[in-house]
């Protein structure tokens, strides 16, 4: 019968410069393609893996469909579950005698620990990471996971002239299913779709996109323009397929070097590499701080001097507090899962400082909401605004007037997201969700 293999896709939805797929390829006969859904809903819990909203779950959903589309070339399918991935794969060992697992290293003390459960439970399997989405070969770092540099400064200084990792084909073939074709779940098969997404996820629109990007020659004034707060063209757009796998940090700067070489090597060119350093930093400072990551006193330990007003953070969700631009913002996030990188900044000191609530709980409706929600960046940036992270100055407080009329001097952003229409009132209760008696 041979070695009968599963590949288990998680952040890694692609089949080019996936190193994981090609070893599964070389080494067993037979190979089941898997990967599991989230439920979507509108609940939040803190800490765990979220309900996901709808913009979030068109977004995967669609980097899927596109997945197993590829997958098609090969005469291979994707089984898809919306089962806990720990109960779908035991099914899918006993059904198959399967012998290999195969997968891409993944970032994250929750998300690695479904891998580490399944090892424990089956020894007689060999199970195998491989590669991951990162920059860097881990091994080529000249430090250890646990003295990594405690700013991002210091970190950049160190590996900014660092070889990256080399990118891999497609593999050439891929060992048959022993797998019957499946109907995907019915959550999955009814759901009801937005017409005015503004992305299209998988890894076909992801390759469509990064080559009309370095077509179009914004490369060039990315530094000048990255700080806007509405349209396509101010900043990369990577993001959501980065976050999905449907596109690697090494695919990029592939493509940014070749443009650095034919057209033009500024600034600009390089804050696109700078920015991706920003995220790997926070790949390794996820690894290197774990369960802390999520603790209330970030890594520093000292405890925010805030509190949480049910209210407001309901407000804050809304865009519907006394803050035009954090208004604007929150309900473009609402409406299409994206917002720029300076309007999350904005919202994310709004939360803390002017609203005076639990950072953790901005982080999370973020990982609700984000179709390029990267566990790593958004709690580690989260912690960085909130003053218990990797900033080396503490808390960052925007002055949200001054940066309405830096970045939005003309109101049309607030104007188009309606930022105006809100109450101006904050509270009508306390903390204690007492009635505030009226002035």
């Amino acid at each position: 019968m041979g070695q009968v293999g599963l590949f288990w896709f998680t952040n890694d939805l692609r089949i080019d410069n996936n190193a994981a797929l090609n070893r599964a390829a070389r080494e067993v006969d037979k190979l089941i393609c898997f990967a599991s859904v989230p439920p979507a809903g509108n609940a939040l819990a803190i800490n765990q893996p979220g309900q996901l909203s709808a913009n979030r779950m068109q977004f995967l959903l669609e980097s899927l469909e596109d997945l197993n589309h590829s997958l098609g070339a090969y005469d291979q399918h994707l089984i898809v579950s919306n089962d806990s991935s720990i109960n779908a794969i035991a099914q899918l060992i006993t059904q198959h005698n399967i012998s290999q697992v195969y997968g891409t290293g993944i970032t994250g003390v929750y998300e690695s620990r479904q891998w580490q459960i399944m090892t424990k439970r089956y020894p007689m399997i060999g199970f195998h990471q491989v590669g991951d989405n990162r920059i860097f070969d881990p091994a080529s770092l000249p430090f250890q996971t646990e003295n990594l540099p405690d700013s991002f400064s210091k970190f950049r200084r160190i590996v900014e002239n660092l070889e990256i990792k080399p990118t891999v084909p497609k593999p050439n073939f891929l060992p048959p299913s022993p797998a019957q074709p499946q109907p995907w779940p019915a959550q999955l098969q009814q759901f009801q779709r937005s017409t005015t997404a503004l992305f299209a996820g998988g890894e076909t629109a992801a390759s469509a996109h990064l080559h009309n990007y370095f077509r179009s020659g914004l490369a060039s004034t990315y530094k000048q323009t990255r700080n806007g707060l509405d349209g396509m063209d101010y900043s990369t757009k990577f993001s959501p397929w980065l976050a999905n796998g449907c596109l690697s940090p090494g695919q990029i700067i592939g493509d940014l070097r070749q443009y650095e070489q034919q057209v033009e090597s500024n600034d600009s060119t390089y804050w696109i590499y700078f920015e991706l350093l920003w995220r790997e930093y926070f790949q390794y400072y996820a690894d290197k701080h774990t369960a802390r990551l999520f603790a209330f006193s970030g890594i520093s330990k000292r405890r925010p001097t805030t509190s949480f007003y049910p209210q407001r953070f309901k407000k804050w969700c809304a865009g519907s507090t006394p803050y035009p631009i954090v208004n604007a913002c929150m309900k473009q996030l609402n409406s299409t899962g994206y917002m720029s990188n300076r309007g999350r900044q904005l919202v994310a000191s709004c939360l803390v400082h002017e609203l005076g609530l639990d950072w953790r709980y901005g982080a999370a409706y973020m990982e609700q909401q984000l179709i390029d929600y990267d566990m790593a960046s958004n709690w580690g940036n989260w912690q960085y605004l909130a003053g218990v992270g990797a900033d080396p100055r503490g808390h960052r407080q925007f002055n949200l007037a001054k940066q309405t009329q830096t970045y939005d001097p003309d109101g049309l952003f607030i104007e188009r997201w309606q930022g105006n229409n809100a109450d101006s009132t904050l509270d009508y209760t306390d903390a204690a969700d007492w009635p505030v008696a009226s002035q």
